[in-house]
């Protein structure tokens, strides 16, 4: 079995999650524990008991989803005796989730990735003024349909196409008026359903250029070691390990595509025959079961799948 992991990015927070996870793994709470402290604030507690709108912000969900991720990979370390460097074959994480892959992987340390991704949410919302920018998820249009409807849109403003996720599931976002033209355009062009999404920023557009200078500059920074297992990156679909290029390519994706359908196809080419989602919620296992259909995609989010999952390890 060539197995990979893979870690999932905003839009997968939900108020509670981690909360059964530290209750019943001391590694869990302890990882929950050193992110609390990195970033000095009880992130943990909003985690566990919202308020649900604190959560969502940007600057608190980037780094908690990661939190969760890593907490869940120190439980199966510790409790399992699992190791990532013999039991991957790859690792990858949508959009903030890359961060997880990238800690997991040894190139970032717990605190470090936690206060990188609370900087990165910070200058994602602050890179364009509430209101301003929005996202919409195209169902049944292919990331060429879609990239065509989003050049009609944009109308001298920005509309870019931000994730390629699944077949017929492709993103764009951008200026708020574009976007909402978008969506009326896709309509005619033979897509399912248009609909914004409830998002407070326009992420992986040229709109998020102020955001991509904040976190190479972050970037150059922090330590960093070279990956132990090889990690995707979002913006070329193919694995990264060499420090420089790690830091280029976490700068480009926050005004870059997330080629994430083009990651799942490329693990499928590599023989990868099971991937196994880390983290809060179920979305990238559902995404991958449709991108590839055939490699087992499983989640572990909560102490029932860990316990599972360890006996497979």
């Amino acid at each position: 079995m060539t197995r990979a992991f893979v870690f999932p990015g905003q839009g997968s927070q939900a108020v509670g999650m981690g909360r059964e996870l530290a209750a019943a793994f001391v590694s869990a709470r302890q990882a929950f524990e050193e992110v609390d402290d990195a970033l000095e604030q009880n992130l943990s507690r909003l985690m566990f008991e919202g308020p649900e709108d604190e959560l969502t912000l940007t600057e608190n969900a980037q780094p908690a989803l990661m939190a969760v991720s890593l907490a869940i990979v120190r439980t199966l370390e510790r409790e399992g005796g699992f190791d990532l460097a013999r039991g991957a074959a790859f690792v990858a994480g949508h959009s903030l989730g890359e961060y997880s892959a990238l800690a997991v992987a040894g190139t970032f340390d717990l605190a470090d990735a936690a206060r990188l991704l609370k900087t990165r949410g910070l200058a994602m919302q602050e890179a364009v003024p509430v209101g301003l920018g929005a996202m919409a998820a195209l169902l049944g249009l292919d990331l060429q349909a879609a990239r065509a409807v989003a050049a009609e849109a944009a109308q001298g403003e920005v509309c870019d196409a931000a994730n390629d996720n699944a077949p017929g599931q492709v993103v764009v976002s951008g200026h708020k008026t574009a976007v909402e033209r978008a969506v009326v355009i896709a309509k005619t062009k033979g897509a399912k359903r248009a609909l914004l999404l409830p998002v407070s920023a326009p992420f992986h557009c040229s709109l998020m250029a102020p955001a991509a200078e904040v976190m190479l500059k972050a970037l150059v920074n922090v330590r960093m070691h070279a990956p132990v297992v090889p990690v995707i990156a979002n913006v070329t679909a193919r694995p990264v390990s060499e420090i420089g290029e790690i830091r280029r390519r976490l700068g480009e994706q926050v005004t870059g595509l997330v080629r994430w359908r083009e990651s799942v196809e490329f693990l499928r080419e590599q023989g990868v025959d099971r991937i196994v989602e880390l983290g809060a919620g179920k979305v990238l296992a559902g995404l991958c079961k449709r991108v590839a259909p055939e490699i087992n995609a499983t989640s572990v989010g909560i102490p029932a799948d860990v316990e599972t999952i360890l006996k497979t390890l």
